[in-house]
């Protein structure tokens, strides 16, 4: 019992934690964004105080409302997130930025529709997987979604999908042979994915080359390193960012980590990534008791791949380790419709987890 309020005490200290840097450094990190934007310095911090205020409510639902309902719901969820993804094509509903179409033009905010899908996916998988592992009716739940990511297009959040995906077949006691043959099945879709967007290829191109357009389509990952290597053992000091000042794009997104290696060093980002540790080990022990059930266990296990996930793949495009995808920092970085959802999640986590205090 002990051990388990540690864990607890551990989850929730990481997770306010992390929410109340990500705040602070999204003030930071956009001041320079929002002001050549949109004419308002504070403009995104705004946007991003929003988006917790809407995910605390969003938490709480998740916590105070009975597992059960999201067993009985997950049919409808899951098509409720296809429509969702399919929204975005119609004139006047999606919205077109960069060349993508991923957002949903609500009345009160942009909605990024993949964001639902991917707490709608674990919810249906969990349904589905906890009763039978059957490799072909895994796969033709799964290919319409990938079919529409591609299509959008947006490989950051088409490889979130497909590893959270694996994730649940793994957990539910699926074959390793099986999952083999998932990952062989699916890479022609990433190369699809990657071909069907120059832009995406472009970033692939300069992944592999970043000297190949120093001063164009390598700019973005050039400076990031720069931003990084400046930063150095203990950083220039919070707020005294250089490359926030227009040098990274969106450095308040996905790019955010950047300006915390520049601001607080490799000391500071290595106690950031200890809190993402400390948050995600802890999320993982929640679920791992014998008074949880088997699909609420599995549901557990979803969400926590869907933070470690989307934190690895963050970090990793912000360090140079992979190609930028444009993936949000979990909780931290600008992102209000991933915090929103992120924080629905974590709230049905919770109330997984407190079953066996």
């Amino acid at each position: 019992m002990q051990s388990n309020q540690k864990w607890l005490k551990t989850f929730l200290f990481s997770l306010i934690t992390l929410i109340g840097l990500g705040a602070l450094f999204v003030f930071d990190a956009s001041l320079v964004e929002s002001e050549i934007t949109f004419g308002n310095p504070y403009f995104l911090f705004k946007k991003h105080l929003l988006g917790i205020l809407i995910g605390f409510f969003a938490f709480l639902f998740g916590y105070f409302v009975p597992y059960k309902f999201w067993n009985k719901v997950a049919v409808w969820l899951y098509l409720l997130g296809i429509l969702s993804l399919l929204a975005v094509f119609i004139p006047g509903i999606g919205l077109e930025l960069n060349g993508a179409r991923r957002w949903l033009n609500l009345p009160f905010i942009n909605f990024q529709s993949v964001e639902f899908f991917k707490f709608a996916l674990i919810a249906f998988f969990t349904k589905l997987l906890a009763k039978k592992q059957k490799l072909s009716v895994f796969l033709l739940f799964l290919v319409p979604p990938l079919i529409l990511l591609i299509l959008q297009p947006d490989l950051g959040s088409l490889l979130l999908v497909l590893s959270i995906s694996f994730g649940l077949y793994f957990f539910a006691g699926g074959s390793m042979k099986s999952i083999i043959v998932l990952c062989l099945s699916v890479t022609p879709l990433i190369v699809l994915a990657i071909i069907a967007s120059p832009y995406r290829l472009q970033r692939l191109t300069t992944f592999l080359n970043p000297e190949s357009d120093p001063l164009g389509a390598s700019f973005h990952v050039r400076q990031m390193v720069v931003a990084l290597g400046r930063g150095g053992w203990f950083g220039q000091g919070i707020g005294n960012s250089r490359q926030k000042y227009a040098y990274i794009p969106e450095a308040s997104t996905d790019s955010i980590f950047a300006i915390v290696g520049e601001e607080i060093g490799f000391l500071g980002g290595l106690i950031i990534i200890s809190l993402y540790l400390c948050l995600i080990i802890s999320s993982y022990k929640l679920t791992n008791h014998s008074k949880i059930e088997t699909d609420e266990q599995l549901f557990g296990l979803g969400i926590a791949n869907w933070i470690t996930l989307q934190t690895m793949l963050n970090l990793a495009a912000a360090t140079s380790l992979l190609p930028l995808t444009g993936v949000p920092l979990p909780f931290f970085s600008y992102g209000r419709s991933s915090q929103i959802m992120l924080l629905l999640a974590i709230g049905v986590l919770m109330k997984i987890g407190r079953k066996k205090l």
